[in-house]
């Protein structure tokens, strides 16, 4: 991997907040409260690197033998947390460790905006700690992705969603976390966001103008075989349906009568015999 640590490093986009919260079911103002907390808003820092803090004792717990002997001569490696203060840039560390042994170099800071240790690069979502680097150093956007990956992984969510800060602060910055007040440093910045207007979510596009309906297929109907004809206005005659017609209403009366003679006197039309 490139050490000198640097990528697109693309900053959020103001839907980013409400869109990642939503997967775990909270608004952008605790979003908003956790980022504060965390590293101030900010994933990258003035050189384009992302926000990092190298962790020597998480170092020491990553390394065996002779590895381990080496960063702990050259000062890169001690057994408990806070043995010796953390200088403000934890770059030149973190390089020295990667020149020892880079995945557990790579383990042991913790990255980006979320401030997600290297050693859960599979609670944030990735295969290998390399990729949870790239992506960091990338976009804040999979900064932030890697930390909500990493909170619904670790059953933080409903803290989160019930503003249990001190429930949440234990569950994600450790046991001490009141020697930094994480707990009530959320809560304030909760309260400070809360009072400033949201980014709609979802958002809310321009209107559709409606379209219109298609039109209806008339359905062929089966022929007429059985039941009543069918129902609707009748065709109109052409010159040979009214000849057709008048004929038949000529006819009718002759027919009927010869009908009722022959009822009443059919020895008329019957045969002689020889």
């Amino acid at each position: 991997m490139d050490t000198i640590f640097k990528g697109t490093a693309r900053r959020l986009d103001d839907l980013d907040l409400p869109r990642l919260g939503a997967r775990i079911g909270v608004g952008e103002d605790e979003i908003h409260a956790f980022l504060d907390v965390e590293t101030s808003g900010h994933g990258f820092d003035a050189q384009g690197r992302p926000i990092i803090l190298f962790e020597p004792h998480v170092f020491f717990r990553n390394l065996s033998g002779a590895a381990r002997a080496q960063a702990v001569a050259a000062g890169l490696a001690y057994s408990r947390w806070g043995e010796k203060p953390y200088p403000r840039d934890s770059y030149p560390r973190l390089k020295a460790a990667c020149a020892i042994d880079e995945t557990a170099a790579l383990r042991s800071a913790s990255w980006g905006l979320g401030q997600v240790l290297g050693e859960n690069f599979k609670a944030a979502g990735f295969l290998t700690v390399q990729a949870m680097v790239e992506a960091m150093m990338e976009d804040e956007a999979l900064q932030l992705e890697a930390a909500v990956n990493f909170i619904a992984a670790n059953r933080l969510d409903d803290k989160l969603r019930n503003h249990d800060w001190a429930g949440f602060a234990k569950g994600y910055n450790g046991a001490s976390y009141r020697k930094n007040a994480y707990d009530t440093r959320l809560a304030d910045a909760f309260r400070k966001w809360s009072r400033i207007k949201d980014t709609p979510w979802p958002p809310v596009g321009p209107a559709q103008r409606p379209q219109p309906a298609p039109l209806p297929v008339p359905t062929p109907k089966a022929p007429h075989l059985n039941g009543p004809a069918p129902s609707g206005p009748k065709p109109e005659l052409g010159e040979s349906g009214v000849w057709s017609g008048l004929w038949a209403a000529i006819m009718a009366p002759v027919v009927a009568a010869i009908l009722s003679l022959f009822r009443k006197a059919p020895s008329l039309f019957r045969k002689a015999k020889p």
